[in-house]
């Protein structure tokens, strides 16, 4: 494995200090909290569930906020690449000098104004369904914020390494009580009752290949959507109202691809999985689904879920359609009437 140059690691690394410091603080508390913890401890080389001493950790909590203190409002840094300067949203060129070196670069917006960058090993890159998949290992830079899989222009990004302490920081807080339900599920599933811990990190080798299906799935609602949703999606400056849209379309990839392809293959694991993770706006949404799981945990043999996809994938594709037609008909003054229009109890798939 090539390791990146150190000018180049701290460039990037800032990039990611500097879109830390302009969204960190948006957060709520709790999650804030959570995920400086594990940012902490990808930077200390900690091992996933590994202690923290308390005094190290408000230390570097205090140091890493005056660090985005003073980078607040500053502009990213060119990336230093083959004897010159490279603009850090450059991806494919960037990329042109990495891949040949063992490693993928990615950058991106997460949700309007909010930048996100990487640098890490590359495990592997190949075409599926017509849309190139990146596999990294080791991440030399990253920001607080580490999505474990994402669609960036055409091209998915998988991140074994933030998939993997993403899971066993979720493993963690399920320690903390054990609740039934999904997650203990998808645990069970994945071998827990009989090898306990190990059944986490057979969670994390099966379970990037339902992230991928639903980023495979983010393409095909691409496509279906046109290059005007992303314009539109970049136009909102209303946190809700994205969270919002990003919960449709993310219905829309899942009823069409993630969860008909999880039924017909019969893997258990990855639905209980998919299901452990289906919360906030998307439940709020679209609680037809969590329904249809509950059948499915009956024994109907996943009619329910089947007929709830079928059902579904039309429903958010309709939807997904009425808030295109509100921002061409309104522009810049659509942003209320979307989100009038995605709170409103009746276009929630029941």
């Amino acid at each position: 494995m090539t390791t990146p140059d150190r000018a180049l690691i701290e460039a990037v690394q800032t990039n990611c200090h500097i879109a830390d410091a302009a969204h960190a603080a948006d957060m709520t508390l709790c999650i804030y909290l959570l995920q400086m913890r594990e940012f902490y401890r990808w930077e200390s080389g900690l091992a996933p569930l590994q202690p923290m001493a308390r005094e190290a950790v408000g230390a570097w909590l205090s140091a890493r906020e005056a660090l985005w203190d003073g980078l607040e409002g500053q502009g990213w840094r060119a990336l230093p690449l083959s004897g010159g300067c490279i603009d850090p949203f450059d991806v494919e060129p960037i990329n042109a000098v990495l891949l040949p070196q063992g490693l993928v670069y990615g950058a991106g917006y997460t949700a309007p104004g909010r930048a996100s960058f990487f640098l890490a090993a590359l495990e592997s890159a190949q075409p599926r369904d017509g849309v190139l998949v990146r596999v990294s290992g080791r991440e030399f830079a990253r920001g607080l914020s580490s999505p474990p899989a994402a669609l960036q222009d055409g091209t998915i990004y998988l991140r074994q390494e933030s998939l993997q302490r993403w899971l066993w920081e979720k493993y963690e807080a399920w320690t903390l009580r054990r609740p039934e339900g999904a997650f203990k599920r998808a645990l069970d599933a994945h071998g827990y009752a009989v090898e306990g811990e190990q059944a986490v990190t057979r969670m994390v080798q099966w379970q990037a290949e339902t992230l991928i299906l639903h980023e495979l799935g983010e393409a095909q609602a691409a496509g279906l959507l046109g290059a005007d949703w992303s314009v539109m999606r970049q136009g909102l400056d209303d946190r809700r109202t994205e969270l919002h849209v990003r919960a449709a379309r993310d219905l829309l990839a899942d009823c069409r691809v993630t969860l008909p392809t999880l039924l017909q293959r019969q893997h258990e694991a990855s639905l209980h999985f998919w299901f452990a993770n289906f919360e906030g706006l998307r439940a709020e949404l679209a609680p037809g689904l969590e329904r249809a799981y509950a059948a499915y945990g009956a024994g109907d043999g996943g009619k329910a879920l089947a007929s709830a996809c079928s059902q579904g994938a039309v429903h958010w594709q309709a939807v997904c359609a009425q808030v295109l037609a509100l921002h061409s008909t309104l522009g810049a003054a659509a942003q209320p009437h979307i989100r009038k229009l995605l709170e409103s109890p009746s276009i929630r798939q029941a």
